[in-house]
């Protein structure tokens, strides 16, 4: 199939767009979530679906995660193909049970008998003064589990695209939409193939340095190259879009040609999902390094209210371009 260009469309209406083709493809998917129907979600996703496909189909829940993700849990158990949305990622803490206890391991505990076809969407992140309990990069917790995949588009692209095929999984997929995003836009045609959602992409090739990230952190990585680019370093950028099951294969091939790695991670750097892909890049490709592997992570405390201490907490292009800069040896 050929693309065709289409008007500029944000994170948010791709996520839409993705949202109506589900629905009006297959009766079996439903959205259910707090506000997702008349008001339209918190965050504007969902705007417009419950008076196009009615209340049954895009369902308001109460306020208790830990219920409506179960009610998913179930509905998927029982043949529909329900997606949950989760205001933020810090509420979602309160269905932990039914995301690790249950959704991830029925499967297994089953012996195979049962599959849990659920998507549950979350919005992660901070950078929009919404304070601690609204703010947090937890994405690395859930790469932790097994019996689950983890998503993170960090483009109109991937938002458009990604559902589909989380939909047509017979296991559990958590997707993480980072609150930053949901304003960006983008031009987009039609897909030209189904997206492989177990794959990294490189969004820009370069031989100095190879710049691993996902999510929100993906703009602020690509500004960063452009700063990388000013002093004369050339920087491949990954945005690992799967964050379980990590593409291993597309980041040690960058590496092995660049010989030198940073990875940007909004999570907290200890124990993080950062921490991780250092570990297998030294594991796997540890004698084609010429440095240390640098991360970039947000300060280890709670994400400030504050503007200015919230942007001091987080990942920001002139950081992530000096910790490049110090792996090639660069002191301009």
């Amino acid at each position: 199939m050929t693309t065709t260009p289409t008007a500029s469309l944000t994170y948010r209406e791709a996520l839409r767009e993705a949202l109506r083709e589900a629905l009006a493809a297959d009766e079996r998917v439903f959205l259910m979530g707090e506000d997702v129907g008349k008001y339209g979600g918190a965050f504007g996703v969902s705007l417009g679906l419950v008076e196009e496909f009615g209340p049954e189909r895009v369902r308001d829940t109460p306020l208790s995660e830990s219920a409506f993700v179960g009610a998913g849990i179930g509905a998927a158990i029982a043949g529909m193909r329900p997606i949950v949305e989760i205001m933020t990622v810090n509420f979602s803490l309160l269905a932990l049970d039914q995301i690790l206890n249950n959704a991830a391991t029925l499967r297994h505990m089953s012996g195979g008998q049962f599959s849990v076809p659920v998507v549950i969407r979350m919005t992660t992140g901070a950078g929009r003064q919404l304070a601690a309990q609204h703010s947090h990069s937890l994405e690395g917790w859930y790469a932790h589990i097994p019996g689950i995949r983890v998503l993170a588009p960090a483009t109109v692209g991937d938002a458009r695209t990604m559902l589909a095929p989380a939909l047509a999984d017979p296991d559990p997929v958590v997707i993480f939409e980072h609150g930053s995003l949901y304003n960006a836009s983008s031009e987009l045609g039609s897909p030209k193939d189904e997206l492989d959602i177990g794959t990294a992409a490189v969004r820009r090739t370069g031989n100095d340095i190879t710049l691993i990230t996902y999510g929100g952190s993906l703009p602020k990585t690509l500004a960063a190259a452009d700063l990388l680019a000013a002093d004369g370093i050339d920087a491949d950028v990954i945005d690992l879009r799967s964050l379980r099951p990590l593409d291993d294969a597309t980041v040690m091939a960058s590496v092995a040609r660049t010989h030198r790695a940073v990875i940007v991670d909004e999570g907290w750097r200890t124990g993080s999902l950062a921490a991780e892909v250092s570990a297998r890049i030294t594991e796997q490709v540890f004698y084609e390094l010429d440095a240390p592997v640098g991360r970039v992570c947000s300060a280890e405390v709670p994400i400030p209210y504050a503007r200015q201490l919230e942007q001091a907490a987080l990942p920001q292009p002139q950081g992530i371009a000096a910790a490049a800069r110090k792996a090639v040896g660069h002191h301009g």
